[in-house]
């Protein structure tokens, strides 16, 4: 079995899978159907994040990845039949103009659309290209036939509806892997294949292990709560960004010793790093000033335990990303060496 293409098998179906922060169902339902065809009995908390303990006894870890992704929702429909949105998570409104989206109603009815700026046509705007870029200066045309507010509301949609992004997923023959919301569905497909690897008996735990799909760290508080009360060790599997002054690339297991939240855990980075450089695995130790994971939201709501966090090297982090096989690989191999050790 090449658990590496089964990892990027579910990471392919669960980018394609909508599940912005706060409308993350279809991507736990996905998530707990795997999990119990692999003969495992999932739980969900009261919030939704999906817990599934893989084995073992003894000092309990669990491996931390988020489903909820980058998205929006609308705002307000306007006199023209338009939509004003607001975002769902941070990041830079260029990185959607001119993207596909589809607008989900409570009602459970779909609409597509595409984002622009207000006055798009560069033949008739002569500052289309150097206006700012806002949720005031932008707004979702929708593929529909309408022309007042009241076109609009008669298609059920309303203020508070989700709107999703087109993921364009693609999986190149070099190995490359292109889609949005990579930020963190790479690294919950690297669990999922990680799971069956227990199952399968490629894997032989020497510590209790869960993994953890939390549903909210888009907005902050997604590992707050719902991972079981006896863990002492946490590690968020969450993406490795690259850019300036990172030694993390796209082929890479970035192994993250500081973020926004401080330093992390100096035992268990350390065995990691070690773990890396022993087994001669394509690896980074990084530093992210502007960057957050699950497992501070942990520490923040009062868990004593141990932390860290690794993830494959992404490119071009919230918006559309960028990684590698050799990134999957390196994920995947180095926690499998963390569980056996």
């Amino acid at each position: 079995m090449n658990y590496t293409e089964y990892a990027i098998e579910q990471i392919l179906a669960l980018c394609n899978t909508p599940s912005p922060s706060g409308f993350t169902k279809l991507a736990e339902s996905y998530l707990i159907e795997q999990l119990a065809s692999l003969g495992y009995t999932p739980t969900q908390s009261r919030k939704g994040s999906v817990l599934c303990t893989l084995g073992g006894e003894g000092e309990a870890l669990v491996l931390a990845a988020h489903i909820d992704t980058l998205g929006a929702m609308v705002r307000a429909i306007k006199g023209s039949g338009r939509l004003r949105f607001t975002k769902i998570g941070g990041y830079p409104e260029n990185n959607i103009e001119n993207e596909n989206v589809t607008v989900h109603t409570r009602e459970g009815k779909r609409y597509t659309g595409t984002v622009y700026i207000n006055g798009p046509a560069a033949h008739v705007y002569r500052d289309s290209g150097s206006s700012k870029r806002s949720d005031e200066s932008m707004e979702i045309v929708l593929d529909e036939i309408v022309k007042s507010k009241e076109d609009t509301e008669k298609l059920g949609i309303a203020a508070g509806d989700f709107i999703s992004l087109d993921t364009r997923s693609i999986y190149t023959p070099s190995g490359f892997i292109k889609s949005r919301h990579l930020d963190d569905k790479a690294s919950a497909g690297i669990l999922l294949a990680l799971a069956k690897m227990v199952k399968d008996s490629a894997l032989l735990l020497k510590r209790k292990v869960s993994i953890l799909f939390t549903n909210y760290e888009e907005v902050g508080h997604g590992a707050s709560a719902g991972f079981p009360a006896d863990t002492v060790e946490m590690i968020s599997v969450d993406m490795g960004a690259v850019g300036d002054d990172l030694e993390t690339d796209e082929y890479k297991v970035s192994i993250c010793a500081k973020d926004s939240g401080g330093p992390y855990d100096w035992d268990v980075t350390d065995a990691l790093v070690k773990l890396a450089k022993e087994h001669k695995l394509q690896y980074a130790v990084d530093i992210y000033p502007y960057y957050g994971s699950d497992v501070e939201a942990a520490l923040s709501a009062g868990y004593d335990i141990k932390h860290g966090l690794i993830g494959p090297g992404v490119f071009a982090s919230h918006g559309y990303e960028r990684t590698h096989r050799q990134a999957v690989e390196n994920t995947l191999k180095l926690l499998e060496l963390y569980l056996k050790a």
